[in-house]
């Protein structure tokens, strides 16, 4: 049986990694801050501690096949002008310090959560968009998801960069989509239980490996 350790389990995407790793049958592992507060299905074991503490890592990656991150750092509402929770470069030095583990630990394959907008496909978004992420506070996420984007490119194991548009806690409107960004006009938003489907799929096949395809719902036909 598969081990698979999730990092971010406690957030919106996380939740729909934990539960879908159960369904396919993974022995799920999750490293969260305050396992308590966390509503995970049977079969996780919720390890405290923190993507920020490399020993953290290391603990929770003992025995782990693969791993999955669906961290993000965090404002205080989904305001674009509320203010940062995470400290800058959180999602950075977690998966720098995930990927150490992971060659500390013979681990080859991670799929990363990550956005439209994050290393070179900041060149497909919109000025409008561009304008509003440069006078905003999303401006904090997406220096932290370019500096995720670097370090995962630069890394020698198998990886996948999920790059979503805009999330949503709604159910799929349509099937998963995915392409390079760029390729083709994707659409509007993608629902997190499709995120999670895709981060899943990708740690069990090779379609989009060291790849950073773009993810979106299509419209259901009417």
């Amino acid at each position: 049986m598969t081990t698979l350790l999730v990092l971010g389990g406690s957030g919106r995407t996380g939740v729909h990694v934990l539960s879908q790793a159960v369904e396919r049958g993974y022995r799920v592992r999750a490293l969260v801050r305050k396992p308590d507060a966390v509503d995970a299905p049977d079969g996780v074991e919720l390890i405290a501690g923190t993507p920020a503490n490399i020993d953290d890592l290391r603990r929770a990656a003992d025995g782990v096949d693969a791993v999955v991150s669906a961290l993000n750092n965090s404002r205080a509402s989904d305001n674009p002008w509320s203010k940062p929770v995470s400290p800058p470069s959180f999602m950075t030095d977690a998966t720098r310090d995930t990927l150490t583990v992971m060659g500390e630990k013979g681990i080859r394959r991670i799929a990363v959560a990550s956005t439209l907008g994050a290393g070179d496909s900041w060149k497909t978004l919109n000025p409008l968009f561009k304008a509003l992420i440069k006078t905003s506070g999303i401006r904090h996420g997406y220096n932290d998801h370019h500096g995720v984007d670097a370090v995962v490119h630069a890394s020698d194991v198998e990886w996948v960069l999920a790059r979503s548009v805009a999330l949503t806690d709604a159910p799929p409107r349509g099937p998963l989509r995915a392409a390079p960004a760029g390729t083709e006009k994707p659409g509007l938003s993608v629902s997190r239980t499709d995120v999670a489907r895709f981060l899943l799929d990708s740690v069990e096949d090779d379609t989009w490996l060291r790849r950073s395809p773009l993810i979106w719902n299509e419209r259901a036909p009417r």
